[in-house]
């Protein structure tokens, strides 16, 4: 068993023990659906249908549903692109870079980073598909795949194409990570279930008998895929910034974007962890293992890279000031005083100013601020690719070809469904797969001894 410091706070709280960590994780799969979880599948499965709507008109009739024009090409399609992308980050810091770095806190809430990134990136993925019109015609040209019309590739030099390389890596890396994962605990409910959940969750398990063998395959795998995976929390949103800092249009031709991004992408992850993670520690009684020393931990992350986004924020304003460049100093001048002013000084006000409370112990430790904080961080960060990629397109060098970005009730339809699949994606998981790593939370208990002394 290990040894924690007793001036260290506990990862797990009222003296569990093995016994009590399989009972309390697989009750909520054992279990019936609770009230408050059937209300929110109704709500998810009501977002997803009528967002379907919206995503059927958007096939039959085409992106001209939408509000983009001549000059704003790329508006909420992309904008919600990027956002679910980042939300999505936080799930490979957690499960990868902290399993690299032994950070203990992690175990109680791996799984559920975990899920969420497969959940944002399916979402994600939704919007280039829908971006192509008919994608039954021509989706998977953007995939390098052998032909017979000579030497027709795809644009390797194109950032875009990277994009597909990328995300496609990124959600098959963690694919494997989430469910390797999942085996030993899978295995667990195995052997507790009759009937038919039996051979259902036998199957799932690959035979996994808990032996020494199996322990040190699934030790040295997730090693492995925690080395795999580590780049990928700085190269995704670094190939997908890449989108924009390959252009010259003026507010996108910038070097900072890649780190930037890199940042607010964590930046919003961990806030869709804190939400997600404070209404299932509620919802399933999970108290005793998803900690106020979790959420402290993960606020203080949200204090550092909101703060890099701050700066990165005031940088791009120097830089454009110090580079001389007319357009360039203009488009920064739109965006913080231009028809757009509220959407910058939202993104300003929730991702500069508000993570900044988070200094202070008494809101950091509580869960009613921090659920509010969470989703004030989120919606700032739609607001900041929102503003980065439509205060710089609406006007461009010509000023008789400037435009306004009206959205359509297709476009949000359009969000609305991803929010309905991602929710509805989430909750199933949270029913029917244990929503922590039980084997993990295991190997962090304090051993008998010590809490008979304390």
């Amino acid at each position: 068993m290990q040894v924690t410091s007793s001036v260290r706070e506990p990862l797990v709280t009222g003296g569990k023990t093995y016994k009590d960590v399989t009972h309390d994780v697989c009750r909520q799969v054992e279990g019936k659906p609770s009230i408050g979880w059937l209300l929110g599948l109704a709500v998810s499965l009501g977002a997803l249908l009528l967002g379907g709507l919206a995503v059927v008109a958007t096939v039959w009739e085409g992106i001209g549903m939408w509000g983009l024009n001549k000059t704003v090409g790329w508006a909420w399609d992309i904008t919600n692109f990027v956002w679910w992308v980042g939300i999505g980050h936080a799930g490979t810091l957690i499960s990868a870079v902290l399993l690299l770095f032994r950070q203990k806190w992690r175990t109680s809430i791996n799984r559920a980073a975990e899920a969420m990134t497969i959940f944002a990136v399916i979402c994600a993925a939704m919007f280039p598909v829908l971006h192509m019109g008919r994608p039954w015609l021509g989706a998977y040209w953007a995939l390098p795949l052998p032909n017979l019309f000579g030497s027709l590739w795809v644009n390797f030099n194109s950032p875009l194409l990277w994009d597909v390389f990328a995300i496609s890596t990124y959600f098959s890396v963690s694919l494997v990570f989430w469910y390797i994962g999942l085996i030993p605990d899978f295995a667990t409910i195995r052997d507790r279930a009759t009937g038919i959940r039996k051979v259902i969750y036998g199957a799932l398990s690959f035979g996994w008998d808990g032996g020494a063998r199996n322990w040190m395959r699934y030790e040295s795998v997730s090693l492995i895929l925690a080395g795999v995976a580590t780049p990928l929390v700085l190269s995704v949103h670094t190939i997908v910034s890449f989108d924009f800092a390959t252009s010259v249009i003026p507010g996108w031709h910038t070097t900072i974007f890649p780190p930037y991004f890199v940042a607010g992408a964590i930046f919003s992850g961990f806030a869709m962890v804190l939400t997600l993670m404070i209404v299932t520690r509620k919802v399933f009684k999970l108290e005793d293992y998803i900690t106020m020393g979790h959420i402290e931990l993960m606020n203080i992350v949200i204090i550092i890279t909101g703060s890099i986004v701050g700066i990165a924020y005031i940088t791009e304003f120097f830089i454009a000031w110090y580079s001389g460049v007319e357009a360039e100093q203009y488009a920064f001048i739109n965006r913080a005083f231009g028809p757009y002013w509220w959407a910058y000084w939202s993104m300003m006000t929730c991702n500069v100013i508000s993570p900044q409370l988070f200094w202070f112990k008494k809101i950091r430790t509580s869960l009613v601020a921090t659920f509010l904080l969470s989703l004030v961080v989120n919606i700032g960060m739609w607001f900041e690719r929102f503003v980065i990629i439509v205060t710089s397109l609406h006007r461009d060098y010509l000023p008789s070809s400037w435009a306004m970005f009206y959205p359509t009730v297709y476009d949000v339809g359009v969000y609305l469904f991803t929010f309905g699949l991602f929710f509805t994606c989430f909750l199933l998981f949270a029913k029917f797969f244990p929503v922590i790593n039980m084997a993990e939370v295991k190997a962090v208990l304090k051993s008998s001894s010590e809490k008979v002394n304390k």
